[in-house]
């Protein structure tokens, strides 16, 4: 990394040495580095994660309940990042959140890494919290190094810092994967730990090349704030203490009196949040159009996440169980297919930045909508391709790895379309009032995707059955066609947003 620095004269608006990372702010390389090794350490546990849940020498639970828990995780992660976002504005600053979160996902994967199934729930709660804060705040940091949104290094920057993303859920199934299953499912969760903690250490080496504003509290909380909230907080939590503690001593508990709640909070928070934002009296006319629109584009990517997310989940359980895990004889973990998406997001990316490029100089290029519903079809066809090793199996042979191969690949196609997309209508389409919060809601689609999953298999339905994957491939081409279908009225709505 470090033949990529070159001395040039210092960038204004950023502090410390005046170097740069390919062409970019010097602070650039810190977050990138810090995104990359978090990136690794979640990546790598949530590839373990569903194998160890229903190993027989992991936790040994039922499918549902091992999906059911993958996917409460994942939602937990994305509602967590609103509060988490709220920390960074009003309490500690982006800076100082982003370094004790990340000693919080550390704290969190060495609690993984002890064997008891108490520390090993208490390990993906802290894990789950750390996330929340940290992915609020840090790509606000990446923003600060520039100067104001025109800066034309800006989109390459992001660019960049997205490559460590990717770069970190890469290597990570390859290394804690592997280890993790051929070796001790713990010694895997402690080698998370230690991504974190080569991250931790690398922002906090590091920060001083960040901006100054990083550092600050942008509208830090009054002192009769801070009162109520400490106030509310404690209520909440002697409630959910006192009501937990009955449930124990009743001896009715069970895992659901906590898988329950948190569902029903991320399908009821999402939903709250953009009705409040839709009935705000102070938003103008265009802007409360501008939200209807965004509820089509958010209810359907909902449903697109409720199955890409199912990668991890459903997918990754079938392939333990029925697939053909070899390439060429040799038999590899099943947590590595889990480094097919990044592979393919890394080498398909520029290939789709190019493309959507050349279809625009001929005046060609497919709007908003087109690409939307496009995602949301190749999603459900990834699942209708899923049907087919689950014949397979069902026949009593085991699956080619090339149909799991297949359908991530499908999937990544789908992401591609429609991701960047979802990312780019939340900006144009936020209300003035509501810009820096909409980013927060547009992860709250995977929120209520993820927590939809939750509540299917808290139900006790298998995820991997024919008739569920059909119906949920249908579901989702349905969902592109009525995207397509109202289009119309989706885009006079939308005002004049392509």
């Amino acid at each position: 990394m470090a033949s990529s620095l070159t001395k040039e004269s210092p960038i204004p608006g950023t502090t410390g040495s005046p170097r740069s990372f390919f062409g970019h702010p010097r602070g650039l390389a810190t977050l990138f580095m810090t995104e990359m090794w978090e990136r690794f350490s979640y990546y790598g546990m949530r590839a373990l994660l569903p194998l160890y849940l229903i190993a027989p020498n992991g936790l040994h639970l039922s499918v549902p309940a091992a999906t059911a828990i993958g996917s409460v995780y994942v939602s937990l992660v994305y509602l967590l990042a609103l509060p988490g976002g709220w920390f960074g504005d009003r309490v500690w600053g982006p800076r100082r959140t982003v370094a004790v979160a990340g000693s919080v996902i550390m704290l969190g994967h060495l609690t993984l890494a002890l064997p008891t199934a108490g520390t090993f729930y208490a390990g993906l709660a802290l894990v789950a919290i750390g996330s929340g804060l940290l992915k609020a705040n840090i790509s606000t940091m990446v923003g600060h190094l520039y100067d104001g949104p025109d800066d034309p290094r800006r989109d390459g920057g992001f660019t960049v810092f997205y490559m460590g993303i990717n770069l970190g859920a890469f290597a990570a199934p390859l290394v804690i994967g592997t280890i993790g299953e051929k070796v001790n499912w713990h010694i895997g969760f402690a080698l998370a730990a230690l991504g974190m903690a080569l991250g931790l250490a690398q922002f906090l080496l590091g920060s001083r090349h960040l901006d100054a504003r990083s550092s600050v509290v942008p509208t830090p909380l009054s002192a009769a704030e801070k009162s109520t909230a400490l106030r509310r907080a404690a209520l909440w939590a002697g409630i959910a203490a006192v009501f937990y503690t009955a449930v124990g001593l009743s001896g009715h508990y069970t895992l659901n009196w906590v898988m329950v709640p948190l569902i029903t909070l991320g399908l009821v928070v999402p939903v709250i949040v953009l009705v409040r934002i839709k009935r705000d009296k102070d938003l103008s006319g265009p802007e409360q159009s501008s939200m209807s629109a965004y509820i089509w584009f958010f209810v359907a990517a909902a449903v697109f996440w409720m199955i890409y997310d199912q990668g991890s989940t459903t997918l990754s359980i079938f392939a333990d169980k029925n697939a053909e895990n070899t390439v060429l004889g040799w038999e590899f973990p099943v947590s590595w297919y889990q480094s097919v998406n990044p592979v393919l997001i890394m080498a398909l990316a520029p290939v789709f930045a190019w493309f959507w490029l050349a279809l625009n100089r001929r005046g060609s290029e497919p709007s908003t909508i087109v690409k939307f519903s496009s995602g949301l079809v190749l999603i459900g066809v990834s699942f209708f391709l899923f049907l087919a090793p689950l014949t397979i199996a069902g026949g009593g042979h085991k699956a080619a790895a090339m149909w799991i191969v297949a359908i991530y690949f499908v999937q990544t196609v789908g992401e591609l379309t429609l991701s960047p997309v979802g990312l780019s209508v939340t900006t144009k389409m936020a209300p003035a009032k509501y810009a820096s919060r909409m980013m927060g809601v547009w992860f709250l689609a995977v929120t209520a995707g993820d927590a939809t999953t939750g509540l299917l298999s808290v139900a006790g339905v298998n995820l991997d059955r024919t008739g569920v994957v059909a119906l949920e491939a249908v579901l989702a081409v349905l969902a592109g066609a009525a995207v397509w279908g109202y289009r119309g009225r989706v885009k006079s709505l939308m005002g004049s947003v392509n």
